[in-house]
């Protein structure tokens, strides 16, 4: 789970008390020493290695950096010279390594731009989803997103993309046509597609800044029950306004109850999950995160949830970080019945830093508990009902994804059978909110 510096956006900095935005702290070594060796490493590679050296040395959260002589680290680092910026990365993703943790990392200007875009929920191109399919062996429209240049276009679900500014797209992977696709926006691309029924023609469009659908929900008539499916892919910055609008137009149509689902969902945005959290839950808390000073800070709901029908969450060994705080929330309180396998078990929070360069760092900052105390970390969350999947029904779900949240989908037919009885999925009577351990 993500807590990002980048340029000050309101959403991103203010996460857990404010990540620090700024990298120009003193060094340990006195101002003196510290303006001359800044003087000395500016436009340098080694002006890098020493800020990301900063960042950790202020922010992670093990004091201890793993028992390493952080100090002595630095003036190793220093006291190289390191021809290229590659060199300057490969020494300090070496450094990072020493503290052992896999989400202590650094990235260069591409892995950076691609994370930020990822939590941002925002891409520049015209909007759609497409697959290789593999019997026309052929770039294919999965959809046109809502708003899109694509959609107001034409374009439609089960085109193929036969050439992208003049370029063939036959045996082309899916990764090489969104780079080509991808732009700055205002931009203008041509796509010449192939339709059922027709010759193939042109469409041109313009690029733009779309918003990518990360929650996607559906009334679904289960006999007399009238259930609000909602699948969420990822804790995004759009995360929370787009499951706002799940649960509302959910409410609209009168749903019996919930099924929320978040398998293969990896976290992102700590405050996508509390802002999402508090649409479930009117009372209790939702986490509690430890620093390395051993500050805590708890975060409770605000009594602004949106509905109190039963609900059910799945999971999978997938469903990691902010997931895993929005269902230990909802399963520590009573709000929700968890079905699935045993979650990830990542219960460490990032602060993700740009550098200088366009370079990025992430640095863990905190430790989370469930509402009850409890420390999910390498461990996960137990489901209340505790459902592993065969590899056979994983690789049916994996191959159809149109099966999931369908009487073929195991995990939902479960929670069907829970929502059926009521008495498994109502939530706590509002008077009894549940209190974290301290």
């Amino acid at each position: 789970m993500n807590q990002s510096a980048k340029r000050h956006s309101p959403l991103q900095v203010a996460l857990i008390g404010g990540a620090i935005a700024s990298t120009a702290s003193l060094s340990v070594f006195g101002s003196v020493w510290c303006h001359s060796v800044r003087a000395a490493l500016q436009d340098s590679p080694k002006a890098i290695v020493d800020e990301v050296w900063q960042l950790v040395n202020r922010e992670y959260v093990d004091s201890s950096f793993n028992k390493q002589d952080w100090l002595a680290i630095r003036q190793s680092l220093l006291g190289k010279d390191y021809t290229s910026r590659d060199e300057a990365y490969i020494a300090i993703r070496q450094a990072l390594e020493k503290l052992g943790d896999p989400y202590t990392r650094f990235m260069d200007p591409r892995q950076y731009e691609a994370l930020t875009s990822q939590t941002s929920g925002e891409v520049s191109g015209i909007g759609i989803r497409m697959e290789f399919n593999e019997k026309t062996k052929q770039l294919t429209v999965v959809e046109a997103i809502e708003n899109s240049p694509a959609l107001k276009a034409g374009v439609k679900a089960g085109d193929q993309i036969l050439a992208i500014d003049g370029k063939p797209t036959q045996q082309m992977k899916v990764e090489d046509a969104s780079k080509l696709i991808r732009g700055k926006s205002g931009t203008m691309i041509t796509l010449r597609l192939g339709r059922e029924g027709q010759p193939a023609f042109d469409v041109k469009l313009t690029r733009a800044t779309i918003e990518v659908p990360t929650v996607r929900y559906t009334l679904k008539q289960e006999g007399k029950r009238r259930i609000g499916y909602i699948r969420l892919r990822e804790f995004s910055a759009h995360a929370s306004s787009q499951m706002r609008r799940a649960i509302r137009n959910l409410n609209a149509q009168n749903v019996d109850g919930f099924v929320l689902d978040l398998r293969s969902n990896p976290g992102g945005l700590l405050q996508a999950s509390i802002e999402i959290a508090r649409m479930w839950l009117d009372n209790g808390a939702i986490v509690k995160t430890v620093d390395r000073k051993g500050g805590s800070e708890e975060t409770k709901a605000n009594h602004t949830a949106m509905t109190n029908r039963p609900l059910v969450i799945l999971v999978d060994n997938n469903s990691a970080s902010a997931s895993e705080i929005l269902t230990g929330a909802l399963k520590d309180n009573n709000r929700a019945v968890v079905v699935g396998s045993q979650t990830f078990g990542k219960a460490l929070v990032q602060s993700v830093h740009e550098l200088t360069d366009g370079s990025g760092v992430a640095v863990t900052i905190a430790h989370y508990y469930t509402p009850k105390g409890t420390d999910i970390n390498h461990k996960g969350i137990a489901p209340d009902i505790k459902l592993d999947l065969t590899e056979a029904q994983q690789r049916q779900l994996a191959a159809n994804p149109d099966l999931l949240g369908t009487q073929n989908d195991p995990h939902y037919a479960r929670a069907l059978s829970i929502l059926s009885n009521n008495s498994l999925a109502l939530p706590i009577p509002a008077k009894q909110p549940l209190q974290s351990k301290s």
